[in-house]
């Protein structure tokens, strides 16, 4: 993991001193409903400043975006999580060769309602909870009532990055009601009492009570020094090396000067 992101920075480094002829047209990206904040955000900055050039945006999960890279039907493919072996494989024997630009950092939160009186949770805890085997929120110290759960969907990075920290890739229970994006989770949860979810950060408000992790709170601070236990890093997936419009925005994405100051805004931690 160490080597991944030191290349990624690497990447970032060239990019950020890369001379790009800037050619007018159109960008689309397709992808992670996590990612899509910080897309629109600095999209819509960037077509600002370059008025000849159209960004067309929309979400549908990692799974999704990596799918529509794949196909040639987008020009970038956000992902809340790194691209799967079999997703290379695949991309490569229809000539498509993915590359990954880290764009932000992100932590998945654990969310209830407000009303409710439970402040911490461990991530045996959590686990036990999705798997279905703690089913009350007497057993958590908190009022009684039925633990309702709330999931992504398996084409979610989100998801994915839950079942591999949290869940240890056990299975989420059959009972879980899932949804098929951080704001239709953090909708869902505000409105049932009972409900527990999780959302990147960028979706934390008001609606929602966050819980700590084995006493840690989500945030940029705790994200950044690798103390939370559920984070990581976003992307932006390109089929070979960008060029043209695609080479200047993803430029504009990382660079510190630029897309980096709105990643913070987007709710989200700026990769320097």
């Amino acid at each position: 993991m160490k080597l991944r992101g030191l290349i990624l920075v690497l990447f970032a480094a060239i990019l950020c001193f890369a001379a790009s002829p800037v050619i007018a047209g159109s960008i689309v990206i397709k992808g992670s409903t996590t990612v899509l904040p910080i897309a629109q955000k600095i999209a819509e900055i960037y077509m600002k400043q370059n008025r000849d050039v159209k960004i067309t945006i929309s979400g549908g999960g990692s799974g999704n975006g990596i799918k529509a890279l794949i196909d040639g039907s987008t020009d970038i493919a956000d992902s809340s999580r790194f691209i799967k072996s079999k997703e290379i494989k695949h991309a490569v024997e229809n000539k498509i060769y993915p590359v990954p630009f880290a764009v932000a950092y992100d932590c998945i939160i654990p969310v209830v309602h407000p009303e409710n009186n439970v402040y911490n949770i461990t991530l045996e805890q959590l686990k036990a909870i999705f798997k279905g085997e703690i089913r009350n929120w007497k057993d958590l110290g908190g009022n009684a009532g039925p633990i309702v759960v709330i999931s992504r969907d398996t084409s979610s990075g989100t998801y994915e990055v839950w079942a591999k920290k949290v869940m240890k890739k056990e299975r989420v229970y059959p009972g879980a009601l899932l949804q098929a994006s951080n704001g239709a989770v953090a909708q869902a949860v505000s409105k049932n009492k009972y409900a527990i979810g999780y959302v990147g950060i960028g979706y934390v408000d008001k609606s929602l009570k966050t819980l700590t992790v084995n006493g840690i709170k989500g945030s940029v601070e705790t994200t950044l020094n690798g103390t939370y236990p559920i984070s990581r890093p976003l992307y932006m997936f390109t089929n070979g090396w960008p060029e043209g419009d695609t080479l200047d925005f993803i430029n504009f994405v990382i660079n510190p000067e630029k897309g980096q100051k709105y990643v913070g805004p987007a709710g989200f931690v700026p990769l320097y």
